[in-house]
């Protein structure tokens, strides 16, 4: 059985090592851009509010949030959540990062449809993240024993093929909040052209760990049907 799933070791550690990568170039890019500080002197938390503002978006509150690269938009209690370097620094990484969330909390007043789609999928892939491959490996063992095996690893594989759908969407809400970030700052003047570039630059590297991610688990939804499948013959 061991050497059975090498492959997905094999799979698991590629992606684990190229996510490794990914998150460090990120990191030192953001750490770069942090260098480059605003013409404008705003913060982060001012940045944000003005987009929300510009957008007519009056019920969201920017708050903020502990650690590190914590930066997210919570759609259930609207609010726009900015780690505590992003939340009061005011520099070209901050604005990128401020105006991203504000994105998203555009595209939640615009009900934009991949983000509607997206959080629709939330409360399955939350449980299914957690059960989905284990699921997969106990049907796939009673196989050798009961036909019923087949059945339970397939439902494992519509469930983590639910994460992998859910990953493939969240690309493109990942990517239309930095071009509406990135649009917004050069239309209102937020940025000169040199602010700008490193903005365009910090998202582009920060959309790139969505893109390992889902491909990550595309190839493992894979390795597991080939599995699941060969099994059955």
């Amino acid at each position: 059985m061991l050497g059975g799933y090498m492959g997905y070791y094999i799979i698991v550690g590629a992606i684990g090592l190229v996510s490794m990568l990914v998150s460090g170039k990120l990191k030192s890019k953001f750490e770069h851009y942090s260098k480059l500080h605003l013409r404008n002197g705003l913060s982060g938390a001012e940045i944000a509010e003005k987009m929300l503002a510009d957008n007519g978006i009056t019920d969201v509150r920017v708050v903020s949030v502990a650690g590190r690269l914590t930066d997210h938009y919570n759609p259930r209690d609207k609010t726009v959540n900015l780690s505590e370097a992003v939340y009061a620094q005011r520099n070209a990484a901050a604005a990128a990062v401020a105006a991203h969330e504000v994105g998203h909390a555009v595209q939640h007043a615009r009900a934009y449809s991949w983000l509607t789609m997206r959080s629709k999928l939330v409360p399955v892939v939350s449980i299914s993240s957690k059960m989905s491959q284990w699921v997969i490996i106990g049907g796939i063992m009673l196989m050798a024993t009961t036909a019923l095996g087949g059945t339970i690893a397939l439902i494992g594989l519509g469930m983590y093929a639910m994460q992998t759908l859910f990953s493939f969407v969240t690309l493109p809400v990942e990517y239309d909040a930095s071009n509406r970030a990135l649009a917004w700052l050069e239309a209102e003047n937020m940025v000169t052209q040199e602010e700008h570039a490193g903005a365009k630059d910090a998202l582009k590297w920060a959309a790139r760990t969505y893109v390992v991610a889902a491909i990550g688990s595309l190839a493992t939804l894979l390795y597991f049907a080939l599995q699941v499948l060969g099994s059955r013959r």
